[in-house]
C-alpha cells in the first residue's frame, strides 16, 4: 500500500500527479485525509475526497509514504501524530518515502536526510538538516525521493514509479503521457 497524505492546504498538483502515475503503474495507492473528514481542500481551493482518513491507516502491507507539499498543508502534515508514526514505520522498514515542495522539511526536522542528497522548495533548504542540497528538480537517494515543487510533480511521480515498480515502467509511462 502506498499512502499519500492530504492535509488542508496541500498543493494539488503535487498530490494528483504522483497518485495518477502510481495508479497507472499498478500500485495500490490510497489517499489519506489528515483529520476526521475525507474531504480535504487544497491550497488553491480544490476539494479532494480522500479514500480514507488517518484513523483508518494500517501499517500492514505498507510500501511507501508520500507527502505532498503546499502551505499550510505541510505544517498540518508535520503536526499530525499518524503521519509522523507512518514516516517512522517507513523508515524502520526501509520503505520508500517521497516528499515534494515544502514537505521535505518534515524529513529534515526528523534528521532523516542527514548525509543524503535532497531538494525542496526554495527557502526551505536550511531545515534539511545534514542533507546535501542539490540543484536538481527531483532527486532520489536510497529510498528517499524529494522534489522542488508543483512543476516537478510529474517527474516526482515517475521517480516514485521507478523505485516502487521498475525503471521500465517509468519509461513506459513517460512515453505514454508524452513527457520528455
Amino acid at each position: 500500500m502506498v499512502y499519500v497524505f492530504l492535509a488542508q492546504g496541500f498543493e494539488e498538483m503535487e498530490a494528483v500527479a504522483p497518485i495518477d502515475l502510481l495508479r497507472r503503474a499498478g500500485c495500490d495507492v490510497q489517499t489519506v485525509a489528515v483529520g476526521s473528514s475525507r474531504t480535504v481542500v487544497g491550497s488553491h481551493g480544490i476539494p479532494m475526497t480522500a479514500d480514507i482518513t488517518t484513523a483508518e491507516v494500517k501499517t500492514g502491507g505498507l510500501e511507501a509514504v508520500i507527502l505532498p507539499g503546499g502551505m499550510p498543508g505541510t505544517l498540518h502534515l508535520e503536526a499530525d501524530a499518524t503521519v509522523q508514526a507512518m514516516i517512522d514505520t517507513a523508515v524502520s522498514r526501509q520503505l520508500v518515502i517521497g516528499a515534494i515542495c515544502a514537505a521535505p522539511s518534515i524529513l529534515g526536522h526528523k534528521g532523516l536526510l542527514d548525509g543524503k542528497k535532497a531538494v525542496c522548495f526554495p527557502g526551505f533548504e536550511d531545515v534539511l538538516r545534514g542533507a546535501q542540497v542539490v540543484s536538481s528538480t527531483v532527486v532520489t537517494d536510497g529510498r528517499f525521493v524529494t522534489a522542488k515543487g508543483a512543476g516537478a510533480a510529474t517527474e516526482f511521480g515517475l521517480a516514485l514509479v521507478n523505485l516502487l515498480v521498475s525503471p521500465e515502467k517509468a519509461r513506459e509511462l513517460r512515453e505514454g503521457i508524452q513527457c520528455k
